[in-house]
């Protein structure tokens, strides 16, 4: 529904139960300073780390008086399962600015289409499989696209020793939860002493663990936004400050650089791009994600690593800001998010609408 003056009403959801629960509100404030208030209504809604969710004016306050970093977000408590705006139909469409699990991965998109809402970034099935790093690369690879060699360890099967990797990897070794992001639990170990307590450290945050073989590697990364054609960005690179482009070089310590557009070859960068939709399609992706590659520093072999189905809308994130280098601006991305979403939702309805027709009239209609 448009309010009185003809604007939407933008649920934006932010916190979350997940350890990227502050690099939400950063992304949701980032968001709100860029959404045009000519044309939409901001509707804050937090979840808190427990998975409640917050008052509204406690979501609002929030949303305006935390910090552009992680460590000046304010904690919170909700007291809502839901918030019962959602269920009253207060909101036109629901922004999901959540990272990692309870957000990412399928589990508020699917709650959308339970409430019959429309919403931005990608659909139930590809916000899972991208959330799942073992899901991903599994599709990748049957897709003939190149991953870096891994193998796969559950809680079930640690046994304090990883003899399947010392046959098929080779030091150094990258260890990471499969179902996480912004790099919380990795760990870069270069000895095979090293992989016990690396994978104690990422089973602290999932049941699954993935261990990749190391490559000499620049991070290069690629934003893509349906469209017709898709719009691909120009690359982005991440020099690291520390030793890997960890946690809090991302949010906290600021001594990582990124680069854009990335310092490439014409031809590298037009594989690449080739590579980045390439990827959006075999995961199943639609409306946006943001597609990370290892490019070999001694091979040149572009390698995709992973796709964020709601990638960092942070005022330093790759993905607004390399769709701007490309001719997207930031406010303009968000109103093709949330123009895909409402389209979406309308071709689903149609759907829809034709799945619930009774047997019989179905069958008339063939006859």
């Amino acid at each position: 529904m448009l309010d009185l003056r003809g604007k939407l009403r933008v649920g934006l959801v932010f916190g979350g139960r997940s350890g990227e629960h502050e690099v939400s509100v950063v992304s949701a404030r980032s968001v709100a300073r860029c959404l045009d208030p000519a044309k939409y209504d901001i509707v804050a809604m937090a979840i808190d780390r427990q998975g409640m969710w917050a008052a509204a004016d406690v979501a609002q306050r929030i949303l305006e008086e935390s910090g552009d970093r992680a460590d000046e977000v304010l904690a919170f408590s909700g007291e809502h399962r839901l918030d019962p705006r959602l269920l009253a139909g207060d909101v036109d469409v629901v922004m999901p600015i959540l990272h990692g699990p309870f957000g990412e991965d399928g589990t508020i998109q699917g709650l959308c289409e339970m409430l019959d809402l429309p919403y931005t970034g990608c659909g139930v099935a590809a916000s899972a499989v991208t959330m799942d790093k073992v899901l991903t690369k599994r599709l990748l690879r049957d897709a003939g696209l190149p991953v870096v060699p891994f193998v796969v360890v559950t809680r079930e099967q640690w046994s304090g020793s990883l003899p399947q990797a010392r046959g098929e990897l080779s030091l150094p070794l990258f260890v990471k939860p499969a179902r996480l992001g912004s790099s919380v639990g990795v760990s870069k170990v270069k000895s095979w002493e090293a992989v016990s307590p690396a994978l104690e450290l990422a089973f602290r945050f999932d049941d699954v663990v993935v261990v990749e073989r190391g490559v000499p590697a620049r991070e290069i990364e690629v934003a893509v936004l349906e469209g017709d054609p898709p719009v691909v960005s120009l690359p982005g690179e991440v020099v690291p400050g520390h030793e890997f482009y960890d946690y809090a070089d991302k949010y906290l310590d600021n001594a990582c650089k990124l680069l854009a557009p990335a310092p490439l070859s014409e031809e590298q960068v037009a594989r690449v791009r080739e590579l980045a939709l390439e990827a959006f399609r075999a995961c199943g992706c639609d409306a946006m994600a943001r597609v990370d590659f290892l490019l070999d520093r001694e091979s040149g072999v572009f390698y995709v690593n992973e796709l964020n189905s709601i990638p960092g809308f942070t005022p330093i994130s790759m993905y607004p800001r390399l769709l701007g280098l490309t001719g997207v601006p930031y406010p303009e991305l968000l109103d093709r998010l949330i123009g895909l979403a409402r389209s979406r939702h309308q071709k689903r309805r149609i759907l829809a609408a034709a799945a619930l027709q009774p047997l019989a009239e179905r069958a008339a209609s063939h006859s």
